[in-house]
């Protein structure tokens, strides 16, 4: 059996050169950074390195607006909690999109719990937020606006340059969560005019356990991790060494191969969409098409009358990997809110899943998966009563409707109706 693995959106394999920069300093450069004997210094040398990395891969003038933390979700959690304490004089307003990843909504709404209110701006059925509705959602009291590069679930890329523009002419600093993006597509913080910029190497071929937060040195900020004074005094904790110094050199490779690993991936992208689309009846792909708007890694699909989450078992047990949302929410089970938020038919929501490309995947695997995935959409729909009810016309098809029947959701409601009866 073949294995192939399409969810590189949740974690790549780690480069042979980044674990080969990694190895040293588990063995002979163990020394603590923040030690003043000449171990100590070695690995804050190594440190610098790779924070010049990180800075040449988004475009910063320099290492020092680079921070280290433990991943993403703690990058969010110090871009937005930091700003917010260090502004709350100056108001207790956020602006952030409704299709933010969970470490930025859920930051957000612990803050609301504090007394800070926010504004949450609506997306149209491609994910895309409209600029004019930021600049609307803007107050005096606007201490920080959050707006992602490329979003998790669908691979929306957001007009970022026009929305740093609009936060420019207001004062109010922007932070751009990149997760999904820096180290695949250009990542530039004085194009993006952002204040702050979060992204993990693990997402392109470097280690996990490591994160990273750009801060332009105007942008204030405290610490909401109380203890030493490492990392400028902006994340105490003694730092991931072996994590940060691999994760840079993954950077660096980034940097170089972005121009090939983009048109590698999309051009798999389109092969794997144009043969599920011609192998598969009543199958939606969600969010903008393949192209300018879309990451180049990102297929979402709504398989419809069968559920996600047998897909990616089936998937699974015929050797692909796949995810059926993002990996920080899919253990829930519960509808992703970026599909609730592009409007998508709540029986298509859950018929969710999504495949990420990488760089090592290739026509053989592609025609693999389409070869695959057609024959778990059979088996499930041979064992689905949504199925058994569309071939019997009781209730109609959404991506396709013939007008034989009612909506699943038409004909959920009066089932229901009947009952509490």
């Amino acid at each position: 059996m073949r294995s192939v693995f399409l969810d590189h959106q949740s974690s790549t394999p780690v480069l042979p050169e980044v674990f080969e920069a990694m190895r040293p300093y588990f063995t002979e450069a163990f020394g603590n950074p923040s030690s003043l004997h000449q171990h100590g210094l070695r690995v804050r040398e190594a440190m610098k390195t790779a924070r010049q990395q990180m800075a040449a891969l988004i475009g910063a003038e320099s290492e020092e607006e680079i921070f280290f933390t433990s991943d993403g979700t703690e990058s969010s959690n110090l871009a937005i909690k930091g700003v917010a304490y260090a502004n709350e004089r100056r108001g207790k307003h956020l602006v952030l999109s409704a299709t933010e990843h969970p470490s930025v909504l859920n930051s957000v709404e612990f803050l609301e719990k504090q007394g800070w209110s926010y504004t949450k701006v609506p997306v149209d059925a491609e994910g895309l937020i409209r600029v004019a509705d930021v600049s609307t959602a803007i107050t005096a009291q606007t201490v920080l606006v959050a707006v992602h590069h490329v979003n998790h679930d669908i691979g929306t890329i957001q007009p970022i340059a026009d929305v740093g523009r609009i936060c420019a002419e207001k004062g109010v600093p922007l932070y751009v969560d990149c997760e999904a993006s820096a180290g695949w597509l250009p990542v530039n913080v004085k194009d993006f005019g952002a204040a702050l910029i979060s992204f993990s190497p693990h997402r392109f071929y470097g280690p996990k356990g490591v994160g990273v937060l750009y801060r332009n040195k105007k942008a204030r900020i405290v610490s909401i991790l109380h203890g030493g004074v490492q990392e400028g005094g902006r994340r105490a904790g003694t730092e991931n060494v072996p994590a940060i110094v691999g994760g840079g050199v993954a950077a660096e490779f980034a940097r170089r191969e972005m121009a090939g690993r983009t048109a590698h991936c999309a051009r798999l992208q389109k092969r794997l969409w144009e043969g599920l689309k011609g192998a598969i009846p009543y199958l939606k792909f969600n969010g903008p098409a393949p192209g300018p708007n879309r990451s180049p890694l990102n297929l979402n699909l709504s398989t419809e009358f069968i559920e996600g989450e047998g897909q990616l078992l089936l998937c699974d047990l015929n050797g692909i990997a796949v995810a059926s949302g993002s990996s920080c929410v899919s253990k829930s089970l519960k509808i992703s809110h970026v599909l609730a938020a592009i409007g998508l038919d709540h029986a298509l929501a859950q018929g969710n899943i999504i495949m990420t490309l990488g760089k090592d995947n290739t026509d053989a695997d592609v025609d693999y998966v389409v070869e695959s995935f057609a024959r778990i959409v059979t088996k499930l729909r041979g064992m689905s009563p949504m199925w058994d009810e569309f071939e019997r016309g009781i209730i109609d098809s959404v991506i396709a409707p013939t007008g034989r029947g009612k909506s699943f959701s038409e004909h959920a409601a009066s089932v229901s109706g009947k009952s509490a009866h």
